[in-house]
């Protein structure tokens, strides 16, 4: 079924609970939502290990799940000269960057807003 953010790309980093939902929402209403993850992966992954086994649920973790279905995963290492051009390319074609990084975080990678938005200017 075709939702009213059908059309709208959104490319994600965010870890844990309050950027993921965000981004399930977005899914939710029809967007297509791209989570890049580093090569450790979104520290959630690993949440569920630790309190799953403490009330004896094996082998899915819910919390993961919950924060980020409807949407892609894709592994970039952004200090790396080539995972950083890969990321750039997502963002060539997207619509909205989703983080909850901190101000500076995005500045020292060499993504910061000034650099994204100059690579699309339309970028939300």
């Amino acid at each position: 079924m075709a939702g009213p953010l059908d059309g709208v790309r959104v490319v994600e980093i965010t870890m844990f609970q309050q950027g993921p939902v965000c981004g399930t929402k977005l899914g939710d209403l029809g967007a297509d939502v791209i989570k890049v993850e580093p090569p450790s992966g979104d520290p959630g992954r690993g949440f569920m290990r630790i309190i799953g086994t403490m009330v004896g649920l094996k082998g899915r973790n819910y919390y993961f799940e919950q924060h980020n279905r409807n949407k892609r995963s894709v592994v970039l290492d952004l200090k790396q000269k080539r995972g950083k051009e890969l990321f750039l390319k997502l963002i060539d074609d997207a619509d909205v960057f989703l983080t909850n990084m901190s101000i500076e975080a995005p500045k020292k990678m060499g993504i910061g807003p000034d650099v994204l938005m100059k690579r699309n200017p339309r970028l939300i």
